[in-house]
């Protein structure tokens, strides 16, 4: 298996492949936010050119306040998807995982989460094997729009799992992408 970065000509292989992880984050928005470098778009290549499995890291980390309040500067992994579902538990989401935190410390960030709904007992034993440990209750919400035109409105209850990472023996962290001093407007 090969994991990598995400192209423009990947975006149809996906599409034929995989379906999209939710109807709100299908793989041309996905690719879309990849290509602006507001994330990065990883895929999990088999052997025979076929995609089984893609994450993205968003690197401003979870767009709810109440997690933005307590993880400023956490980056998140999010839309881990592996298709066929035959493949869980078969390590390809644990590699996906563990590309996308190296592609996070390689940014100079030293930590690292992910939003599993409260529902979900068994992604959060993997990602609790993985190192994660919850942190921030918070409501995953958003909007897609079905066949017939009509907007629907979503809300999950979600854990905001938080992992400290460390660089590998005898490896020293990039140095974090500084940030643009913000001024109060006069007033």
């Amino acid at each position: 298996m090969e994991i990598r970065e995400c192209r423009k000509e990947d975006v149809a292989v996906l599409d034929e492949h995989m379906p999209a992880p939710g109807a709100a984050c299908d793989h041309a928005a996905r690719f879309l936010r990849h290509s602006e470098g507001v994330s990065t778009l990883l895929v999990a290549w088999r052997e025979d050119g076929r995609p089984v499995g893609s994450c993205e890291v968003l690197w401003e980390g979870c767009r709810a306040p109440e997690v933005r309040a307590v993880h400023p500067d956490c980056s998140e992994i999010a839309g881990l998807g592996l298709w066929p579902e035959a493949l869980r538990s078969q390590c390809v989401g644990t590699a996906l995982i563990d590309a996308a935190e190296q592609l996070v410390l390689r940014r100079g960030r030293s930590s690292v989460g992910v939003g599993v709904e409260k529902n979900n007992p068994r992604t959060q034993d993997l990602y609790k094997r993985l190192g994660y440990r919850p942190s921030t209750p918070y409501l995953d919400c958003g909007s897609y729009e079905d066949s017939a035109g009509l907007v629907h409105r979503v809300a999950d209850a979600c854990t905001f799992m938080v992992k400290q990472l460390a660089p590998a023996d005898g490896e020293r962290p990039a140095p974090q992408q500084e940030r643009p001093a913000q001024h109060p407007a006069p007033g």
